[in-house]
């Protein structure tokens, strides 16, 4: 049996402080398309589960024992649906692996079942995207830098510079409406949680 996962982020919302436009919608996943995974059966009851590990690959995730020499990541959290429709992944996910549903065929038990759903991966060793200012991972928090990519839109980027492009603000802080953010804010950028607005200043 085989599982389809994809790993991908999203673009972020913001608005301009001082500026009359709200904050944006969420933009377009702009991570990588769905990518075909196999199997390894045996590794616990669910597919890819809390503190299991996987392969890490550019075509192919594997679920294998995390003290094998294949590992790459562990799951740190795993919810069924879609990611826009659960909870967030912890602040410490590197990507997310999106898996779609598969039932079995007529001619097998039915142990190999699997929902829709996603799991928040976490590299077994560095670099570590997800960590404030490496530029990556499915959630931007505090820490993090960001650069503008269209009209009320940004992506994060590292904050040393070594990305591609060149960071321009930083999120400072994060709190649950723009009026606690402190007046040094040139950009805020929606974070989602229970605080969801990221005050970022320009660098």
């Amino acid at each position: 049996m085989r599982w389809i996962v994809g790993a991908g982020c999203a673009l972020l919302a913001v608005a301009l402080a001082g500026c009359q436009r709200p904050a944006g919608e969420e933009g377009p996943p702009g991570g990588r398309p769905p990518t075909p995974v196999g199997s390894t059966v045996g590794y616990g009851a669910q597919f890819l589960g809390v503190g299991e590990c996987s392969s890490f690959g550019t075509t192919r995730f594997t679920e294998v024992p995390c003290d094998g020499e294949r590992a790459a990541a562990r799951v740190v959290a795993r919810h069924d649906g879609a990611v826009g429709d659960g909870p967030a992944c912890p602040p410490v996910t590197d990507f997310v692996l999106h898996i779609s549903e598969q039932r079995p065929s007529v001619e097998e038990d039915g142990d190999g079942a699997v929902q829709q759903g996603y799991a928040c991966m976490r590299n077994l060793q560095p670099p570590h995207p997800g960590d404030p200012g490496r530029g990556g991972g499915p959630r931007t928090i505090v820490g993090d830098c960001v650069y503008g990519v269209a009209r009320g839109q940004v992506r994060e980027t590292a904050c040393d510079g070594s990305g591609r492009h060149a960071p321009q603000y930083r999120v400072v802080r994060a709190v649950a409406a723009r009026a606690q953010c402190p007046a040094s804010t040139a950009l805020y950028v929606q974070l989602g949680g229970a605080q969801p607005v990221g005050c970022a200043r320009r660098l």
